[in-house]
């Protein structure tokens, strides 16, 4: 009926086949695997916890931007609304009012008595070229000569002995 050839190879291949379906069924059921499929759970719910936090922060300082400008328009309107009472009640003798500060002009250009301001000096200047000035190394040092030993002396101490 059937050669030993024909049977020898659907043996082998058939051991192949079994062999193939073992090990994955090994792997899908060993300890490593489930491991495996544990550690791979946590790391995806733990990237999907990072993105909701980032999500989260994001919000956050959007919101905490929204906020801040409607807190410094109402912080404009307060103060122009006081500041242009105070000039009517004042009859113009009063505070300016941020909409006249708006219109005043460049706020780079500098006022004429801050633009000849010099800063200080560092040192005290000489008041001739000849002068030693305060950065010289031998300023305020007087050059005293020494003075010789008195020979007088030598001579007392030898008569001593």
């Amino acid at each position: 009926m059937y050669s030993i050839t024909i049977v020898a190879i659907s043996v082998a291949i058939a051991l192949l086949v079994g062999l193939g379906i073992g090990l994955l069924l090994g792997r899908r059921s060993s300890a490593d695997g489930k491991k495996y499929r544990e550690v791979e759970r946590k790391l995806d719910q733990v990237i999907q916890d990072k993105r909701a936090y980032e999500d989260e922060v994001v919000e956050h300082f959007g919101k905490t931007a929204k906020l801040l400008n409607s807190l410094t328009d109402s912080y404009r309107d307060v103060h122009n609304h006081l500041a242009n009472g105070a000039a009517t009640l004042c009859q113009g003798q009063g505070p300016i009012s941020m909409d006249r500060l708006e219109r005043a002009g460049d706020d780079a250009e500098i006022p004429a008595h801050l633009a000849s301001i010099q800063p200080p000096l560092d040192y005290a200047p000489k008041s001739s070229p000849e002068e030693k000035g305060m950065l010289n190394e031998e300023f305020g040092l007087e050059n005293e000569k020494p003075r010789a030993p008195a020979v007088e002396h030598k001579e007392e101490s030898a008569a001593k002995l």
